[in-house]
């Protein structure tokens, strides 16, 4: 789950980690309200999607009339296909210079690794591979987790000391323990951390993505998560509360995949694409599903109006391929569909998976491009006799 930068803060707040002076706005009024009291503000479209900058998401403002007007053209606005609700007015922060500092995953090493750079304000990813001299990273062992003396290093590589040394340190190990402690997944990043004229700093923003399967450990999060999931479509609230992992792919997609482990999923995708057709979502039923789980999988995917075929790719391991199929005739008697699917089953108890879906005059095949390549042309079939 991605928490909104409000949320971030406000949790930020609680480990004394140095903010900007700011509170949220539903309504222009009371972002006017604020900027009386701040003086000259920054006014924050206070989304999850990103490229909020680009987009025109950071307006700025001297006075509370100005505010209450910038404000007025954030909420209610489109930034990335996410609609604009709310809006962070905080204190406008004097620049000298901008920091980078994330937490991200280190397949490589199996750990995580702590990354800083002297370019903030911009995506990571660009500076590491137009001046890669400039990227700091440090490993944290798993075990032994991220020292004070690590964040001591990073601050002088970036050519920190004295006073601004111990108060940058401050930060960066303020910030890795309330990751660890809120279970990050992905990543946790401050960019940019400000350093102001007078050689104090300030976080100006952050990111925070936290493992979905802690969510339970943390009770001040449910709400958060109750409150993302009203906000989804359906289909999606429901893949979520099922703890499918489901992700809607581009709009023009019409084919819709269902498949065990993530790898095959994504695999699947790639070659329907390779074949011109155009995937509608990723859907990973896990490991060891049920015909329960089956089912509700396929109410998912079937769920989105735009899916005029389907293909599920089963390889079938700790997930028997028996239990797929009852789980596909299960969900076709209860949901009713007549939309046509192609199947590939292949593994644990695949004789009897494929006898119970040929009995039903369900079509299983074993080769995967012979199932994508079907499958793109039933698709472009019903868009054509549809249109």
């Amino acid at each position: 789950m991605r928490l909104y930068e409000s949320e971030i803060k406000k949790f930020m707040g609680l480990y004394n980690i140095e903010i900007p002076t700011g509170e949220v706005a539903y309504d222009s009024k009371k972002a006017e309200e604020i900027a009386s009291r701040l003086g000259s503000v920054v006014i924050k479209a206070d989304v999850l999607a990103k490229g909020r900058k680009e987009a025109g998401g950071i307006l700025f403002a001297d006075s509370p009339i100005e505010a209450e007007r910038e404000a007025s053209k954030l909420l209610g606005k489109i930034i990335n296909g996410e609609k604009v609700e709310r809006v962070l007015v905080e204190e406008k922060i004097p620049i000298l210079n901008e920091l980078y500092f994330g937490i991200t995953l280190d397949r490589a090493n199996h750990c995580y690794v702590a990354v800083a750079c002297s370019e903030g304000g911009m995506n990571i990813e660009d500076v590491a591979r137009t001046s890669p001299e400039k990227v700091i990273k440090k490993l944290i062992n798993p075990e032994w987790g991220f020292h004070r003396y690590q964040a001591r290093e990073i601050a002088r590589k970036l050519g920190y000391t004295g006073k601004q040394g111990p108060d940058l340190e401050s930060i960066f190990f303020k910030f890795y323990n309330m990751a660890r402690d809120y279970d990050v997944g992905e990543l946790a990043e401050l960019n940019p951390v400000i350093e102001t004229p007078d050689g104090k700093f300030v976080v100006a923003h952050a990111r925070l993505f936290v493992d979905d399967a802690a969510i339970n450990e943390h009770p001040e999060l449910k709400p958060l998560m109750e409150e993302r999931l009203k906000k989804l479509p359906p289909h999606e609230r429901e893949a979520q509360e099922a703890g499918l992992s489901y992700v809607k792919l581009r709009e023009k997609g019409n084919i819709g995949v269902i498949s065990n482990g993530a790898g095959l999923a994504i695999t699947t995708i790639d070659i329907i694409r390779y074949f011109n057709g155009e995937p509608a979502n990723f859907l990973d039923i896990g490991g060891g599903a049920s015909a329960d789980r089956m089912a509700k999988a396929l109410n998912v995917v079937l769920s989105d109006p735009n899916v005029k075929a389907l293909f599920i790719n089963i390889l079938g391991g700790v997930t028997r391929c028996d239990d797929v199929a009852r789980g596909i005739l299960k969900a076709k008697e209860q949901l009713k569909y007549e939309k046509p699917m192609i199947i590939r089953l292949v593994g644990t108890n695949e004789e009897e998976g494929r006898r119970i879906l040929t009995d039903a005059d369900i079509p299983v095949l074993d080769s995967m491009e012979e199932c994508a390549k079907m499958v793109v042309e039933i698709a472009k079939k019903m868009k054509n006799d549809y249109v």
